[in-house]
């Protein structure tokens, strides 16, 4: 047998824990010395402790996992448990993973300022463009709420336009804009360029108005790392003499399957002040 210190360093856990094992009966001592009140652990306690600690770091709570390591649920059920505790860590590492580009990309933007180079900007004229789109409406301009939103919208638009036999003839352009007063959110229009009588239906042809003067930078990565890019548009147009006149567009010059190697032109409408 060993002493309650040496079973804890077999175990790589604290005493302190294993006393509270112990007090709320997940994990009792093989034998207390009545005398002393010492607590004695056998070398087989440790599966039962290896049991306990993988599904207590697996997010069960200790109710849940006395019911497991007491065998108070079924081969079935525990299975169930499981994966469903798998698909909520899945889910958890996913957001967190979304969480770290966006404060790596807001950090990119923080040390970039007065960095990057303007004259990467260029002022031109985009003509009047005919696209198919579909729309949806997403929680706010965060990469995180738009992402979730655009890329289930650019599938079903694709896939309703092979439905049609509509093929695409030019890139995908993305815009947003503010949903209407009172509505809440953000309007996603999911684009892509194509030679189409007008209409409505499965998707909507519609033909985007030219700009004037448009404001424009090309970005190269993944549209989660748009940030830094972004905002070096807005303060070229704010350097420069210009105000902002109706929505961005996002035009997809290059979509490979890894998006870091994305390249999109950013497209934003000014007017001189």
């Amino acid at each position: 047998m060993f002493t309650i210190g040496d079973f804890a360093r077999h175990g790589r856990v604290s005493v302190r824990m294993l006393r509270h094992y112990d007090a709320t009966g997940l994990l009792r001592p093989a034998h207390v010395d009545p005398a002393s009140g010492y607590r004695y652990y056998t070398g087989a306690q440790l599966a039962r402790l290896n049991r306990i600690i993988a599904l207590k770091d697996l997010g069960f709570t200790l109710q849940q996992v006395r019911d497991i390591v007491d065998e108070r649920v079924t081969a079935g059920e525990l299975r169930g448990m499981l994966r469903l505790r798998r698909a909520e860590l899945e889910s958890a590492v996913a957001e967190a993973g979304a969480r770290l580009v966006q404060v790596e990309s807001r950090l990119r933007a923080i040390e970039s300022e007065g960095h990057m180079p303007t004259n990467d900007v260029v002022l031109k004229t985009v003509p009047t463009v005919r696209v198919a789109e579909l729309t949806a409406t997403a929680a706010s301009y965060e990469p995180g709420d738009i992402g979730p939103v655009i890329r289930p919208l650019y599938e079903e638009l694709f896939r309703r336009l092979g439905a049609a036999g509509v093929t695409p003839t030019g890139p995908g352009i993305a815009s947003y804009e503010d949903a209407p007063e009172g509505g809440g959110g953000i309007i996603v229009h999911a684009a892509v360029q194509v030679a189409a009588p007008l209409r409505s239906g499965a998707f909507r042809v519609l033909d985007l108005p030219a700009l004037d003067h448009a404001a424009t930078v090309v970005h190269r990565g993944s549209m989660d790392t748009v940030l830094p890019t972004a905002q070096l548009l807005a303060r070229w147009i704010d350097d420069n003499g210009y105000r902002s006149n109706g929505y961005p567009r996002e035009v997809n010059l290059e979509c490979p399957e890894d998006r870091d190697q994305w390249v999109t032109e950013l497209q934003a409408p000014v007017t001189p002040v």
